[in-house]
């Protein structure tokens, strides 16, 4: 039998405003409970919601960067459930008319690239939390009034490892706008998962779950395949179950019920009466687009065209802002772009701190100038890459500059030819074996002498030179 797995997303991105979506509380994430609160947030008889214009032009930067029509009128809406942690009994989001509607994100597969629709980008604000003691239920609301824009796509992801690459995807690119942080952790990026399987023989599907408690992009991961095999199975069995909310649980690494699924005719939906339609210009929308910086896809294609790197390298250095920032600030004082290059994603990379998302922590005990000033030696000669791995390391645990640590160790690279022949011909002397094993055509050989000539010379010895001494010798035996 063949299935054919069906996976769309919810996703809540908390947008980095000043202030609340509408009510000047400050946006602030840690605050002591229930102390960024106001009449409007806690919904108090009387106190009226006013738009917050961030809230309107962050959302049309998510739109802009996923190809969204802009939609020039939008309106609120009312979503109504009784929660203790939503103060008015109803949630202030937004349905068919949202200010972004369609769009894609464009992710990498095994197949090849692959456009993931978006149904719409809408804007809503955030509850307040529920905070579950051993006997009490404990209730903040600082949270209640954070603006969110809730980004829905279609059902066009078909694995665990699609929804991982879409929401990195997604999460690089509002970071380089600078709306968001997209910190799972504190909550500032939520995902919801709707998963279900078609038998792709009889037509037979099962019923839609959805998938909540994820809280890293593993997770994500993780719970989809989990839920796609869990799926198949009861197509398997013959077995049907209603359309359910199920939650992650990333100890058992399974998905458990929570509750039979809402449809949109629970929430009754009505109109957002004390907020006017949303009206937003076209020469706005333009002013907008303006002011937007560079997007990572289009960082990448300039990087592989100014600075001639490679796909992957290009991919990687773009991969986060700041990485690819540390990389042309580098890029402006030193022009061996390939080896700048080689250097982040070799040694850099490899010692960085990684954050949550295993991107590198660019906070290091040396400055930029530091790494400037060892990379120009090895691109001048003065020090082998090997040496220069050293150095680095030193630099990365005690900060020490570079020029300094050469120097006092005296480590600069002997070039004169004259000096390594000397030590070639020592090597040759001690190691008749190899000469004959070369001369048998085995020319791996080579580079075990260059090894054992940078080690008599301490990682001095220009490895280049050698190579050609060694090279010239060996053939003339």
């Amino acid at each position: 039998m063949k299935y054919k797995s069906i996976i769309g997303l919810e996703i809540h991105v908390e947008l980095a405003t000043e202030t609340k979506a509408f009510c000047s509380c400050k946006n602030e994430f840690g605050a002591e409970p229930n102390t960024r609160t106001c009449p409007v947030c806690l919904a108090l008889p009387g106190a009226m919601p006013v738009l917050n214009k961030k809230v309107l032009e962050y959302s049309v930067m998510a739109g802009l960067a996923f190809s969204s029509k802009i939609n020039n009128i939008s309106r609120f809406m009312r979503k109504n459930y009784f929660y203790p942690d939503l103060t008015k009994g109803f949630q202030i989001s937004q349905t068919d008319k949202a200010i972004c509607k369609g769009g894609h994100i464009s992710i990498d597969t095994d197949d090849g690239p692959k456009d993931i629709r978006l149904i719409q980008v809408q804007m809503e604000e955030d509850t307040g939390k529920s905070m579950h003691m051993d006997e009490d239920t404990l209730l903040n609301y600082n949270r209640a009034g954070v603006p969110l824009i809730e980004i829905v796509t279609e059902p066009d992801l078909s694995s665990g490892k699609e929804a991982r690459a879409f929401l990195e995807k997604l999460k690089a690119t509002l970071k380089y706008l600078g709306i968001s942080d997209c910190r799972m952790e504190e909550g500032s990026l939520r995902c919801d998962v709707n998963v279900n399987v078609k038998d792709l023989e009889t037509g037979e599907r099962t019923a839609i779950t959805e998938v909540k408690n994820l809280n890293s992009f593993r997770g994500v991961e993780k719970a989809i395949d989990y839920e796609i095999n869990r799926q198949i199975d009861l197509l398997k069995n013959n077995k049907k179950e209603l359309r359910t909310t199920r939650r992650w649980d990333d100890q058992k690494e399974e998905t458990l019920i929570m509750r039979i699924k809402y449809t949109e005719s629970d929430y009754r939906f009505a109109p957002e009466g004390d907020l006017p339609p949303v009206m937003i210009s076209n020469s706005e929308i333009e002013a907008i687009k303006n002011k937007m910086p560079e997007l990572p896809w289009e960082k990448k294609i300039r990087f592989k065209n100014i600075y001639g790197l490679s796909d992957y390298d290009a991919s990687v250095l773009t991969s986060t802002k700041d990485f690819a920032d540390y990389f042309e600030d580098l890029a402006k004082n030193f022009k061996d772009y390939n080896l700048l290059s080689n250097w982040l994603l070799g040694e850099v990379l490899r010692r960085a701190e990684k954050d949550e998302d295993q991107n590198p922590i660019l906070d290091f005990k040396f400055e930029k100038e530091a790494l400037l000033n060892l990379l120009k030696m090895i691109s001048d000669k003065k020090i082998s890459i090997g040496t220069g791995k050293n150095v680095f390391r030193k630099m990365f645990e005690e900060g020490k500059d570079p020029i300094a640590i050469v120097e006092e160790e005296g480590l600069i690279q002997v070039s004169d030819q004259d000096e390594i022949e000397k030590i070639v011909d020592q090597v040759l002397a001690e190691n008749p074996s190899s000469i004959e094993d070369f001369k048998n055509g085995k020319t791996r050989v080579l580079g075990f002498l260059v090894g054992l000539v940078m080690k008599s010379s301490k990682g001095k010895a220009n490895p280049q030179i050698a190579n050609e001494l060694i090279t010239e010798k060996l053939k003339n035996f």
